[in-house]
């Protein structure tokens, strides 16, 4: 299994893309652009809650084509920020 690893200008695309994702699939009232890369997505942060995660996982899979698994322990550093989703999406995008 040989992925690439995405460049800087690749990851900062799928990041804003990833942010507009979340921003519609919540119906968040404001803009893609003001979610930062190191915003927490779970609490303070953007404030997201257990069932927004799990709206976010299933555009998830439906955007990217993989599944985040609800008793996966990783999902504590997945959903940490924008850029650790993001980079999990990288890693296993089928789409």
């Amino acid at each position: 299994m040989n992925q690439t690893i995405p460049d800087a200008g690749d990851m900062t695309a799928l990041m804003r893309e990833v942010a507009a994702m979340i921003v519609t699939a919540l119906n968040l009232e404001m803009s893609p652009a003001e979610i930062a890369p190191d915003t927490p997505l779970y609490g303070d942060g953007l404030g997201l809650d257990s069932i927004d995660i799990l709206e976010v996982a299933l555009a998830v899979s439906k955007h990217y084509g993989y599944q985040l698994r609800a008793d996966d322990e990783e999902n504590v550093k997945i959903f940490t920020s924008l850029s650790s989703l993001a980079g999990n999406i990288a890693a296993n995008r089928t789409k």
